[in-house]
């Protein structure tokens, strides 16, 4: 675990001298946001709102299917520094989450067995243009009974066209992580994310074939 929080807080200084981390995890004040998920390594279904624009709560539905375990808890997010120029916006945010972890049968969320104490911590960054984007995050994973684990995220994208405000907005990105407790550590998966108004969609097939999707929703 050690290991982990060193990993994490060198991921916050290298994001901060960098300028670069993730995709707007807390919203407008008093805004609320779905995001569903789903990998080849799980899925997610996270529920927030935001206070103010520099935090939000939210709960949080994870499913692993290398481990068969679903995790119930609350989720989180701080931004810790924007930084805004004419061309440009970058982000650092730092998310934890607390809860409980199950068995789970292999097909749903449903718990089965005694609950474990379960967590996470994850710092995030990203640095965008209307033409580029760049992100990196890095997340240590803990559930009382199983060993630790560790994973990192990194994304490049490119828009193909610029649009205006309100208009349907696309992006081509490649995203590389690195689960290292896992039997291929290393998975590519280029996508396309289509944005508008207050809805996103991802999708994407890692060089596994496995499919990846995602959706957004702000309210």
């Amino acid at each position: 675990m050690r290991k982990i929080y060193c990993t994490i807080l060198g991921a916050f200084l290298v994001s901060l001298m960098s300028l670069s981390v993730t995709a707007r995890p807390v919203s407008y004040p008093g805004g609320w946001t779905l995001i569903w998920n789903t990998t080849g390594v799980g899925d997610s279904l996270l529920f927030h709102y935001s206070p103010t624009a520099k935090y939000s709560l939210g709960g949080l539905v994870e499913r692993n299917r290398d481990l068969n375990t679903v995790f119930y808890g609350g989720q989180y997010t701080r931004l810790l520094k924007r930084w805004n120029t004419r061309d440009s916006q970058a982000n650092l945010y730092f998310t934890s989450g607390l809860g409980a972890a199950f068995n789970s049968g292999t097909d749903d969320f449903t718990p089965n067995g005694n609950a474990q104490i379960a967590g996470f911590l994850k710092a995030s960054a990203d640095w965008e243009t209307r033409r580029l984007f760049t992100s990196y995050s890095v997340r240590g994973n803990f559930v009382d009974t199983i060993p630790d684990r560790f994973e990192q995220v990194a994304r490049l994208g490119v828009a193909p066209y610029v649009a205006d405000y309100g208009e349907l907005h696309t992006w081509l990105m490649v995203e590389i992580a690195h689960r290292p407790e896992n039997e291929d550590e290393f998975s590519v998966t280029p996508l396309v994310r289509f944005f508008k108004s207050r809805f996103m969609f991802e999708a994407g097939i890692s060089d596994r074939g496995e499919a990846r999707l995602s959706a957004t929703v702000r309210f």
